[in-house]
């Protein structure tokens, strides 16, 4: 004999994480056959309504233990990949503090360069002024609010596609259409609001931080040591530098939250030989090694030797590093790409691709291509993974999982490091 049950809990209390349930015949003659089951209250249909109550962040937080060691320890809540409101704080204390790469030096260049972007409900622009000289600021006319600019190109000044409102590459305010009769205004309270801006090797960052004085340009050094900290050197000694040529961008939405993409990059390997037959076979996964740094881990691979005399992408060695909280750098062969994983809520993300390669190769279409289209293979196979995790975070099914503590030390850094920032009020 089987039994449904349907459960609802009308309480004023706070509810847990998980319910521990052990249901009982009401009748001694029948003996029903039961066993504890556990609940996800996000599953309920009331939880929405209370996920905006910083009680429950709390709560999430708490439901994962950083001091616990990595033998015994478990993965964060399937709260943390799902709740809006947990989302939400996740821009508050991480992404809108501290430095985030938005881009690369080749898209501003030269004088008059530019392009745009959005982080959470921050639209941005970064260009570089007729002296040469790199800026950042809030991409919003101050005007009405309307966007200033887009995309990407050369402007030598920016105007604002509503009213006409014009701004030097420098954010001054320059002409401000119609406003005969005005009073109590000075232009030069009306320039676009600036944002701390600044490059390390070959990439652009900004910072959005309302807490941090503005400075526009920050020393290479100065951003390098708070982004890398010791792993700074670590990097520009293993070819992460301006000396490679971009080649091109791709961008892929996939719906998942964006720390199911950063935590199948951080698992040591350990599901390439499961899901990528191809990367497999061109890698000496049993020379897996994983090094932790402050903000950064590493990751590296000795590659299999090629099979035939076809230049091999991957090189003698691969690196992969990891930048928290989102971006990720693989140098390997005379390739170097970049993955840099943009929130769009709770169950979406973008992963925008960024590919470099040695100059020396520019000319070699074949293999530029051949090595495109492996890198697309592995990376539709990987947006299969994650989204099939997904959905199995959202699932009453799962609460919490595992580490292998052999292969996954990367993952766990990424989760204690998540959740110190997410504590930090």
């Amino acid at each position: 004999m089987s039994v449904g049950v349907a459960l609802f809990l009308l309480s004023p209390e706070p509810i847990p994480k998980t319910l521990n349930l052990r249901l009982y015949s009401p009748s001694p003659s029948r003996r029903l056959q039961l066993s504890p089951v556990c609940v996800s209250y996000s599953t309920l249909p009331f939880a929405k309504d209370r996920a905006s109550d910083a009680g429950d962040v709390r709560r999430m937080l708490e439901d994962f233990d950083p001091t616990i060691p990595l033998p015994e320890a478990l993965t964060p809540p399937s709260s943390w990949y799902t709740d809006p409101s947990f989302f939400a704080l996740e821009f508050e204390r991480v992404f809108f503090r501290g430095w985030q790469v938005v881009g690369y030096i080749e898209q501003v260049k030269s004088p008059n360069d530019f392009f745009t972007g959005r982080l959470g409900n921050v639209e941005f622009v970064v260009c570089r002024d007729a002296s040469g000289e790199l800026h950042a600021f809030h991409n919003v006319c101050r005007h009405h609010a309307s966007i200033l600019a887009s995309g990407s190109g050369q402007r030598s000044c920016f105007e604002c596609p509503y009213h006409g409102w014009t701004y030097g590459l420098d954010g001054q305010l320059l002409r401000a259409t119609r406003i005969t009769g005005i009073k109590n205004f000075n232009k030069n309270d009306f320039g676009l609001l600036p944002l701390n801006v600044a490059s390390w090797g070959p990439f652009v960052l900004i910072n959005v931080d309302k807490n941090m004085p503005i400075k526009q340009k920050v020393s290479s050094e100065v951003v390098g040591n708070d982004w890398l900290g010791s792993a700074s050197q670590i990097l520009s000694a293993n070819g992460i530098d301006t000396s490679l040529e971009y080649v091109c961008r791709r961008k892929y939405t996939i719906e998942c939250n964006w720390k199911v993409f950063c935590d199948n990059y951080l698992d040591g390997g350990y599901h390439v030989v499961y899901a990528h037959g191809g990367l497999a076979s061109g890698l000496k996964l049993d020379s897996y090694t994983t090094r932790i740094y402050e903000k950064v881990s590493i990751q590296s691979c000795e590659s299999a030797p090629a099979e035939s005399n076809d230049l091999d992408r991957l090189g003698s060695k691969a690196l992969y590093a990891f930048v928290y909280p989102n971006f990720m750098i693989n140098r390997y062969g005379p390739w170097m790409d970049t993955n840099l994983a943009l929130p769009l809520g709770p169950n979406k993300c973008q992963v925008i691709f960024d590919y470099f390669l040695d100059s020396s190769m520019l000319s070699d279409e074949e293999f530029i291509e051949r090595s495109l289209k492996e890198s697309e293979t592995v990376q539709m196979e990987d947006i299969a993974l994650c989204e099939g995790v997904q959905k199995g975070l959202e699932s009453p099914a799962y609460c919490s999982g595992r580490y292998a503590p052999s292969i996954e030390m990367a993952m766990h850094h990424f989760h204690c490091l998540h959740h110190a920032c997410l504590r930090d009020e």
